[in-house]
């Protein structure tokens, strides 16, 4: 990881860069571009992190505790906890996305 610089102009600059990314995945409509941008974006370590983390936070929503969470995902409970507290004290990211989660097939209520 490159270093970081707390000079205010370098920090200015990622602060930037950081809304204009946050921009761009807002702007992205369909899940496939999303994940063609994750694709080019990221290397295959960093996505796999990305999903399992992810992969927590329904899970916490639903009540499963840390262990359970560990056995179905093999997300380690320390990890668990780092998340859960994101979810209850974080910036607001992992409830607003679970409020704009769509069911996937698999997962969906018989019709």
């Amino acid at each position: 990881m490159k270093q970081r610089d707390t000079h205010g102009s370098a920090v200015a600059t990622r602060a930037r860069v950081r809304a204009d990314l946050a921009d761009v995945l807002a702007a992205l409509r369909d899940p496939a571009s999303v994940d063609a941008f994750l694709d080019d974006l990221c290397t295959p370590a960093e996505i796999e992190a990305l999903a399992d983390r992810w992969s927590v936070v329904p899970l916490l929503a639903e009540g499963m505790s840390y262990r359970q969470i560990h056995d179905v995902t093999g997300v380690s409970v320390t990890t668990v906890g780092r998340i859960a507290r994101c979810v209850e004290g974080g910036a607001g990211g992992y409830r607003a996305a679970l409020e704009h989660r769509r069911p996937h097939p698999a997962s969906a209520p018989p019709a």
